[in-house]
């Protein structure tokens, strides 16, 4: 892993030189918003019960923020195909700062409520803009060529992992909390942050110069016949791709749904293990994938975009079983390390693939169902999987888990393979 990673990361850096300053942009503005998210994957929680929220309550914040979320953003999606990208992103950075002014100066439980689904706290959104995705992403991927889309997505993918890394190796620090005069709350250094970061981002959206469609993608004059013709039987094949992607997507979502997000009750249960033990995996986990995800990136460019997400995923079903029945942590760790390798070191040249299963015009609409397919089944999972635990049954949901998993790569292979004819494009 070392050696190819070096040689990806030599690479990268190469392709980030080249690269549009628009799309340099955008991926530094997520990566620093990755850093703050990662920090807030460990302490949101944490910062709710030092509040007085009852787990329940806490459990049905994440649950209920998720779906919104996947809601609005389809919302989000449709309109930023419409009425461009950038405002959007402006309206995240600027709203989540005065969001978090307001609510170190009153942490009242609508204001958290609110922030909490609007901006995604404590969900672990991987740098993602909430519920305004759709729109940066449809950005990216307009600033990049379709020939390189899978190797960019793969360097931003992996940017964002070590931001998600290096965030929540810094919660500690931001939970005891810094010398902020009038701040009383420990968790203040932590809002604090994130809203710097937003702040931050806000002046770098706004340097950042949007490129709506040209002529080359748009003819001029009205439209004929022959133009509407074509383009209702581009917009009926789009719209079938998109609707494939959906289900397809759901059933890998419902998958990971089902276990993933209890991994660590799991650990816990199985093996009397704490945080102390844990966090350092997860940690790890962050850091190797972004390495896997330069790697995966740039293979995606000789084999192919399906066979470079297939097959990695096969290793992580084979990983994820051997894992339920690991008889110790340290082997259990070890596969669960495995196994998040080389399923998120995947998740760039996914995102690309499903940008370019549309033209420009379309690609919020792409991004919002993209997210929606994904985010609806995996927070319906864990209720699933929660139900199975809490009867004392260890092992079932992860054989239920690695059954959809494995129908999902079946299913992608012969359902979405044909959209896939060349390495890494369109």
């Amino acid at each position: 892993m070392i050696r190819p990673a070096r040689g990806a990361l030599r690479r990268a850096a190469g392709f980030w030189r080249q690269t549009a300053p628009t799309a340099r942009g955008l991926m530094a503005v997520r990566f620093l918003r990755s850093v703050g998210q990662g920090a807030m994957a460990v302490d949101f929680v944490l910062f709710l019960h030092a509040h007085g929220w009852p787990v329940v309550d806490i459990g049905l914040l994440l649950m209920g923020g998720g779906l919104a979320g996947a809601v609005l953003s389809l919302l989000v999606g449709t309109l930023s195909d419409r009425t461009g990208r950038r405002g959007f992103l402006l309206f995240y950075e600027g709203g989540l700062a005065l969001g978090i002014a307001a609510l170190l100066a009153a942490p009242v439980p609508w204001l958290i409520v609110g922030l909490a689904v609007a901006f995604g706290f404590g969900r672990g959104a991987n740098g993602a803009s909430g519920p305004f995705a759709p729109a940066e992403q449809a950005w990216l991927a307009r600033c990049i060529p379709a020939a390189r889309r899978g190797v960019f997505f793969s360097i931003n993918a992996a940017l964002v992992f070590w931001g998600m890394g290096l965030g929540a190796a810094g919660a500690g620090i931001l939970a005891r909390g810094l010398p902020l005069p009038g701040l009383s709350s420990p968790y203040a250094a932590l809002f604090v942050a994130n809203g710097l970061i937003a702040l931050i981002n806000l002046g770098q959206i706004a340097s950042l110069r949007e490129q709506r469609e040209g002529r080359g993608e748009r003819e001029e004059g009205p439209p004929s016949l022959q133009r509407m013709q074509e383009d209702r039987r581009v917009r009926r094949g789009e719209n079938r791709a998109l609707a494939l992607m959906v289900a397809v997507n759901a059933v890998n979502a419902l998958g990971i749904g089902l276990i993933a997000p209890l991994l660590p009750y799991w650990f816990n249960v199985r093996f009397g293990v704490g945080p102390q033990d844990i966090g350092p995996v997860y940690a790890a986990a962050f850091t190797l994938t972004g390495a896997a995800s330069l790697v995966v990136g740039r293979w995606s460019q000789r084999v192919g975009v399906v066979r470079a997400i297939v097959v990695p995923r096969l290793v992580g079903v084979a990983a994820f079983v051997a894992l339920a029945v690991s008889p110790s942590f340290p082997l259990a760790a070890g596969f669960y390390l495995t196994r998040s390798v080389v399923n998120r070191g995947s998740v760039g040249v996914r995102q690309a693939f499903s940008m370019g299963l549309v033209r420009d015009r379309r690609r919020g609409l792409a991004s919002s169902l993209n997210a929606v397919s994904m985010t609806v089944p995996a927070a319906l999972g864990p209720a699933i999987g929660g139900w199975f635990l809490g009867r004392g049954e260890l092992i079932w949901p992860f054989v239920l888990a690695a059954l959809l998993q494995s129908s999902y790569l079946v299913l992608f292979t012969r359902v979405m393979g044909r959209y896939a004819a060349t390495p890494g494009g369109e």
